[in-house]
């Protein structure tokens, strides 16, 4: 296995593309973005072991992000390679109109309920439509959870770990006689993956991340192979760390709640993150929205739809607390 990585200056640093090339068949865990330089890039690191877009037989993505699915067309269209991505995230990754239209119909009824302005609004959509005019689609053979997939002396295993997309997999596999993890966008070495705004088609975000991460705790992998940047060689502690992290962000929450008093989600993204530009002006509301909403269904926070404030006595216990912290699971 060769992990290939490849520019991104958009989002949580270089991604990678993972390949198998064991003489049986060549195979891709994700391809990178659509962009030209991207392309060359994994051209050049195939045309190293003397193979081309051609030769690639299967293509394993971890979800519908163009950054991790953005040449799969263009590498099937080449090879007739099979393209494989979770069930939720299937009709996306083809570019089924009606999809797309769904998932921008949710997105702005999503801004408005956030409280997103109008200009902010024109900025994000624009940004957002770049990708989706460039991309060839692929035709894909979806999967579900627990499915298992062989070639040569290597056997993935599917694990469904929705939260920042809807259909975000990992796959499972022994490498050396360690068993270890393609984490995609669950497990980052450096960002936390973004909740909420990433795809605003998952119910219960972060009651789905956590529920990611405690899986990945118990599981106790050798090493995590992730979707940007380097390897992750204790992905156990760093799963544990963005939990921390999640408990620490809905204390600001909280405390955000308590100094504004009534709000919108746009004013507390606002307290959380400051002025945000590009994509960011999603990702900032979306997460604020998944903790809010996680926090709701907890009842210690309470909303008539778009405004939310604090429940009665968390104000008190907030005060009293020793920490900045506030516990996530329930």
């Amino acid at each position: 296995m060769e992990r290939i990585s490849l520019s991104n200056s958009a989002f949580e640093g270089d991604n990678n593309a993972y390949c198998f090339a064991d003489g049986s068949e060549t195979v891709l865990i994700d391809t990178g973005d659509w962009m030209a330089t991207t392309r060359e890039q994994l051209e050049a690191a195939l045309a190293e072991h003397g193979l081309g877009f051609a030769d690639v037989d299967r293509i394993f993505l971890t979800h519908w992000h163009h950054d991790h699915c953005g040449l799969a067309g263009e590498i099937q269209a080449e090879s007739g390679a099979d393209v494989h991505v979770h069930a939720a995230d299937a009709a996306l990754v083809e570019g089924d109109e009606d999809a797309w239209a769904a998932m921008h119909d949710r997105q702005k009824q999503y801004f408005e309920q956030w409280g997103m302005p109008g200009d902010e609004q024109t900025v994000l959509l624009d940004r957002m439509a770049d990708g989706e005019t460039t991309v060839e689609t692929p035709t894909v053979t979806p999967f579900e959870d627990g499915e298992t997939f062989s070639f040569g002396d290597t056997e993935l295993e599917v694990v469904h770990t929705p939260g920042h997309a809807a259909g975000l997999s990992m796959f499972e596999t022994d490498l050396d006689g360690r068993r270890v993890v393609f984490s995609g966008d669950t497990l980052l070495p450096v960002y936390t993956p973004n909740v909420g705004g990433a795809d605003v088609r998952v119910d219960r975000p972060l009651e789905k991340y956590l529920r990611a991460l405690e899986g990945i705790v118990d599981a106790e992998y050798a090493r995590a192979w992730p979707g940007h940047r380097d390897p992750i060689d204790d992905p156990a502690d760093r799963a544990q760390h963005i939990i921390d992290h999640h408990e620490e962000r809905s204390w600001r929450v909280l405390d955000a709640l308590d100094r504004h008093g009534p709000c919108d989600t746009w004013t507390v993204s606002a307290d959380l993150f400051g002025d945000l530009e590009g994509i960011h002006i999603l990702h900032g509301p979306g997460e604020s929205y998944a903790h809010l909403e996680h926090l709701e269904r907890a009842g210690t926070v309470v909303s008539d739809g778009t405004e939310y404030r604090l429940a009665d006595g968390v104000a008190a216990e907030l005060a009293a607390s020793d920490e900045e912290r506030w516990d996530v699971t329930y």
